[in-house]
C-alpha cells in the first residue's frame, strides 16, 4: 500500500478505487479465516488503508473490495460457505466506506455456486452496494468459460445476471479499441463494462496509446462506462505520482 495522499489533492478525478484482494484459507492453528492479502483485514498493517479509503469515500469515491484474484478464494468459500461468507458479511458491515464487491474468480466453480453468492449479497445488502465481477476479455469476447469455468454470457442472460451492475474486464493483454469493440458486438451494453489495462505494460510513451484507444471507444460508444487500472502503485505515465493516471485518463478521454 503506496498511500493515497496523492489522491487525495483531486479526488474529483477518480470514481473507483478497490481494495484487493480478499482469500479464505485456515490460519496456523486450522481455524478457517478471511484475510485482505496475507493479514487479517484488522492487522495494524491495514490502518492506513482503512482510514485513507474512509477519507476517500467521505469526498466521492466509490470503495470496492475485490474478492479472489490470482491467489484464488472461492473454492475454500463455497466448500466452507457457511463459515467464510459469515466473515465476508462481518467486514462489509465493520466497513462503512466499502460499497461494493468485485467479484474476481480465478479458479473453477461452478455457475450455481457463483449465482447463490450473487443472491446472498443482494439479499443482504441490496442496493447499499455495488456487485461487480472481473472476466477476462475473452471470456466477454466469446461465449466459451472464462477462468472461472463457468460462461458469463450465461450468467448474464440469468436472473442473477441482473444483478450485477457491471464488469471489470481485465484487457490486460488487448487494451485496444478492437478488444472492446467485439465485447459490445457480443451483447453487452458499453455502460456495462470497464476497460481495464495493466500498468506494466505501459510506460510514458506508450501510455498515449492507451489514451487514443480509448478515445476510440467513446467516439463508437458515447455511454461507455469507462477504464480501470491493475494496479495503483505503477499506474502509468509517472510511476512517482501513480495519481496522475486518473487526472490524464479523465482529462483527455473526457470521462
Amino acid at each position: 500500500f503506496v498511500g493515497l495522499n496523492k489522491i487525495l489533492s483531486h479526488t474529483n478525478d477518480v470514481d473507483t478505487i478497490i481494495i484487493s484482494s480478499i482469500h479464505f484459507d485456515k490460519d496456523e492453528n486450522g481455524n478457517k479465516q478471511i484475510y485482505l492479502n496475507d493479514n487479517l483485514p484488522n492487522d495494524k498493517i491495514f490502518d492506513n488503508l482503512w482510514s485513507e479509503t474512509k477519507l476517500c469515500s467521505e469526498r466521492g469515491i466509490t470503495i470496492l473490495l475485490m474478492v479472489g484474484g490470482a491467489g484464488g478464494a472461492y473454492i475454500n468459500l463455497f466448500n466452507d460457505f457457511d463459515i467464510y461468507y459469515p466473515q465476508l458479511k462481518q467486514l462489509l458491515k465493520d466497513k462503512p466506506q466499502i460499497f461494493g464487491i468485485n467479484l474476481d474468480i480465478e479458479e473453477e466453480v461452478s455457475l450455481d455456486n457463483v449465482k447463490m453468492l450473487i443472491r446472498k449479497l443482494k439479499e443482504d445488502f441490496g442496493q447499499y452496494i455495488y456487485l461487480t465481477m472481473a472476466p477476462i476479455s475473452e471470456a466477454m469476447i466469446t461465449d466459451l468459460p472464462g477462468m472461472g469455468g463457468f460462461s458469463y454470457k450465461e450468467l448474464y442472460n440469468s436472473h442473477e445476471g441482473t444483478m450485477i451492475d457491471y464488469f471489470n474486464v481485465q484487457c490486460y493483454d488487448s487494451f485496444s479499441f478492437t478488444t472492446y469493440d467485439k465485447i459490445i458486438q457480443n451483447g453487452y451494453p458499453p455502460d456495462k463494462i470497464l476497460m481495464g489495462m495493466e500498468s506494466g505494460q505501459f510506460d510514458s510513451k506508450t501510455f498515449k496509446n492507451a489514451i487514443h484507444e480509448i478515445n476510440m471507444c467513446f467516439n463508437k460508444y458515447p455511454t461507455m462506462l469507462g477504464v480501470f487500472d491493475w494496479e495503483y502503485f505503477n499506474a502509468p505515465p509517472d510511476k512517482n505520482d501513480p495519481s496522475q493516471w486518473a487526472k490524464l485518463i479523465k482529462k483527455k478521454s473526457k470521462l
